[in-house]
């Protein structure tokens, strides 16, 4: 992944609910090149935290490791 592509996808991860913003940053901490994510980041902010939190099931199943990686955060 190039600067450019990091950069995008650091402004994606930018969202309205503080706790999305924790977790996602601590995300591309650990994770800085893992592309995976941005079908996850296409996702209203309520609807990604209930995924990260455990709360929903509600995503594709090519996502299930990048969703794994996100709830050990």
């Amino acid at each position: 992944m190039d600067r450019l592509q990091r950069e995008k996808l650091k402004w994606k991860c930018r969202r309205g609910l503080l706790e999305l913003d924790i977790v996602l940053e601590r995300y591309l901490a650990r994770h800085p090149d893992d592309h995976a994510l941005n079908p996850l980041l296409d996702l209203p902010d309520n609807d990604l935290w209930d995924i990260v939190a455990g709360r929903s099931e509600n995503y594709q199943p090519h996502l299930k490791d990048v969703v794994a990686r996100l709830r050990a955060v």
